[in-house]
């Protein structure tokens, strides 16, 4: 993984190009929009990056120069929103460099933010108890922000025409869970095609499959079944599914939205009993259940004593509320008002203590 780039992609070009990759960066890790870190990037940023780094300006007018290295690593849910933000603050600070890294929401916090080689995770769901003792454990002090809402989406082919109205929480419930799972469609329905059911879908280590476990299967349940393409890669489920006319899977809504003419969303049935279909508006008005689910990034608090990590947790809050940034561009529904000040008043809590 490189800390610069030649090329500049944005978060669009860089999922339909670099889904599949693995280890993942912000346009190679950093995107610099000159292809060098030293150029004009936007405003006039390109300078001397030994100035003054306090307050909280990110107009990119010059009068705050900030210069280091951010890692952040986490969940691929969540990696679009951070690819967008770290893109707009780069273009504003071309002296910082992020490195970006998808890995899961469980991958992340065991691998690198609990043990103190991050600054952000990323997550789809919230910390458990046994990655906050991690964390302690290495003199990690956890700060969580949440960052917008997703409706997890479940996909099918674009020839599937027999699921008709949608899927009932019950039957997704016996598609994926570990003590039913069915062979063919025929054993979910007995009027559905007697084909074998391809099932994609994210890794154990992915807060989307523990979002999944809890909303759909339960907690106490017999567990996700484990004989189907695991990945942690969202392009590769979008693949999956488009290839197969029987196949099935599931993933964070910004990625179906970037590829609605390669699959075809699921309507889920709601707890009042209706089949909605997944959306910035669903998800924002509550029909949209029982997958709808708050997204998070989590901030190492001793990495908020460095201005240019606190500078990016801040600007990354303040936009937080952008339609543009958050649900036209990414795909996910933004804080409201009351939730973003929410948030911003336990970052700069978190920032004066770590002063």
């Amino acid at each position: 993984m490189t800390r610069n780039s030649d090329s500049v992609l944005s978060r669009r070009k860089f999922l339909i190009a670099s889904g599949a990759t693995g280890l993942a960066g912000l346009a190679g890790c950093t995107e610099n929009n000159t292809g060098d870190s030293g150029g004009d990037s936007g405003g006039d940023s390109g300078g001397d990056s030994g100035g003054d780094s306090e307050g909280t300006d990110s107009s990119g007018d010059g009068s705050n120069e900030l210069s280091g290295t951010i890692d952040i690593a986490g969940s691929s849910t969540v990696f679009p929103l951070a690819t967008a933000m770290g893109e707009r603050f780069q273009s504003e600070h071309s002296e910082v460099n992020i490195n970006l890294q998808s890995t899961g929401s469980g991958g992340g916090f065991a691998n690198y933010f609990c043990t103190g080689q991050t600054d952000f995770n990323n997550a789809s769901r919230p910390i458990q108890p046994d990655e906050e003792e991690q964390c302690a454990s290495n003199d990690v002090t956890p700060v969580e922000l949440k960052v917008a809402t997703d409706a997890l989406t479940v996909v099918v082919n674009n020839d599937n025409d027999f699921i008709g109205e949608g899927l009932t929480t019950e039957q997704l419930q016996t598609i994926f869970s570990a003590e039913s799972a069915p062979t063919t469609w025929a054993d979910v329905n007995s009027e559905w095609p007697d084909e074998e059911i391809e099932i994609y879908g994210p890794t154990d280590a992915s807060g989307t499959y523990d979002y999944f476990i809890e909303a759909i299967i339960g907690e106490d349940g017999p567990g996700h079944r484990q004989d189907y393409s695991a990945t942690e890669q969202d392009r590769t489920i979008i693949q999956g599914v488009q290839g197969s006319e029987y196949a099935i899977g599931y993933l964070g809504f910004a990625y179906y939205s970037e590829s609605t003419d390669s699959v075809q969303a699921v309507p889920i049935e709601n707890d009042a009993g209706e089949f909605v279909e997944p959306s910035l508006d669903t998800a924002l008005s509550g029909k949209y259940n029982p997958l709808s689910r708050p997204l998070f990034t989590y901030l190492a608090r001793e990495s908020l004593a460095e201005d240019h990590i606190a500078e990016f947790a801040r600007y990354w809050m303040e936009n937080s509320t952008s339609r543009e940034i958050v649900a036209d561009e990414v795909g996910y529904v933004p804080l409201g008002e009351d939730e973003q000040q929410e948030m911003l008043d336990t970052l700069n809590a978190a920032i004066e203590e770590a002063n």
